[in-house]
């Protein structure tokens, strides 16, 4: 009798014996079958099952070593979790019931001690072995993010690199060659370490859209979502339009309260297409905040024409100066004839809703847009000086004038 009074009797059950190697390569494949798991992960666990069961001996380090490095492994080979336990308790019992037929067994307390020991030796072995699988995929996860923002950033810069970045994008699913678009979700908060958004958003577009060719990443304080803008059916199916949106939806229900500004770009084919709707997208959401919109989508197609104004920023300063540079002798300044004129222009030119929306007076609205007209000397009501003063006005926005200078303006946003 062992301390652990677990009986050893001489000539008993020994796993190195072939007949006994052979008894445990029978319970291993047939747990392997059940469990629809590789066998190679029993490894060492149903040897030390065995002498647990026949010697009392408690699993050796090197043993719990051994059966750390499967966990390891079955989560690099992306086994379910719940399988791996499975096989290893598919194995226990089934050790368990055939080892009376190894091991004669004399005594009820002779049988207690085994079970203990078994029982034992299978709870330090699972405990040990779930350990090192959420260890690995963990690693894996941090490695697969990491890997998934290079990749982003390296898509988004245009690496020159166009074969490299067709191989790295394979194991995303990506095909480079179809078009692709961008877009960008910016809360109003910031995002946050560990922020859920990414993932969920992810797998509503996967939902959604049943494209497995997505990518969502972070990027400078943004959530970056890359989707292909056809089916890989013969079918082309367009999904440029509502995209934003359908992104600004789901955050939104992910966490009511929590405002987001969404931005899209183009769809172009190929990797350099891809930087290309990017630097759409993110212009497009720097020209929406810097213009003040009250829209939490926008589209790059319905930026175009302010893209025209920031690039020719010597003509809109000239503008500005031309026509609205006067405004800045009405008492209070010219920042509230400015939103006057914004407030009428996306009101469609009617007096009463942009008062509604200034939460003033119609009078006063009116009296503003009057004064306006004596100062610049251009009537808002009049066709052809309307255009100018709202060019001139969405210009002021882009170089923030009169809060900037407009020589510092122009050249911080050249």
């Amino acid at each position: 009798m062992s301390e652990s009074g677990v009986p050893h009797w001489p000539g008993a059950a020994d796993p190195a014996n072939s007949a006994d190697e052979a008894w445990l390569t029978a319970i291993a494949q047939a747990a392997a079958g059940d469990s629809q798991a590789p066998l190679e992960l029993l490894v060492e666990y149903l040897t030390l099952l065995a002498d647990a069961a026949i010697s009392g001996r408690r699993p050796g380090e090197h043993e719990l070593a051994i059966v750390r490095e499967l966990g390891r492994r079955a989560a690099e080979q992306g086994i379910p979790a719940g399988r791996v336990v499975d096989l290893y308790l598919s194995a226990a019992w089934r050790m368990w019931r055939d080892l009376p037929d190894v091991v004669p067994y004399r005594d009820r307390d002779t049988v207690r001690a085994s079970a203990q020991a078994v029982l034992r030796a299978v709870g330090e072995a699972i405990a040990v072995l779930v350990d090192s699988y959420q260890v690995a995929t963990q690693q894996l996860i941090r490695q697969e993010e990491a890997l998934r923002r290079e990749l982003v950033d390296d898509l988004l810069r245009g690496d020159p690199d166009v074969s490299r970045m067709v191989e790295r994008a394979e194991p995303f699913g990506l095909d480079l060659g179809r078009p692709h678009q961008v877009a960008l979700a910016a809360p109003a908060d910031g995002l946050t370490d560990g922020d859920t958004a990414a993932g969920m958003l992810e797998r509503f577009i996967l939902d959604r859209f049943g494209d497995r060719e997505v990518l969502v990443a972070t990027k400078e304080g943004l959530l970056v979502v890359l989707i292909p803008a056809t089916a890989p059916s013969a079918a082309p199916r367009t999904v440029t339009k509502g995209v934003g949106e359908l992104i600004h939806d789901a955050l939104v229900r992910h966490r009511a309260g929590r405002a987001w500004r969404v931005s899209t770009g183009r769809a172009y084919p190929g990797s350099y297409g891809i930087a290309r709707s990017y630097e759409e997208a993110r212009e497009a959401l720097t020209l929406a905040e810097r213009l003040q919109f009250d829209t939490p989508v926008v589209d790059a197609r319905d930026m175009l024409v302010y893209r025209v104004l920031v690039r020719d920023q010597a003509a809109i300063v000239d503008l500005i100066q031309a026509v609205l540079v006067p405004l800045t002798q009405a008492r209070g300044g010219a920042e509230p004839l400015l939103k006057t004129l914004e407030a009428y222009f996306a009101t469609g030119e009617v007096a009463t809703e942009a008062a509604r929306r200034l939460n003033v007076s119609v009078r006063t609205v009116t009296y503003r847009l009057t004064k306006i007209k004596q100062l610049t000397g251009h009537d808002p009501g009049d066709p052809a000086q309307r255009f100018a003063l709202h060019i001139a006005v969405l210009g002021a926005r882009l170089l923030e004038w009169p809060a900037h200078d407009l020589a510092t303006g122009a050249a911080a946003h050249s």
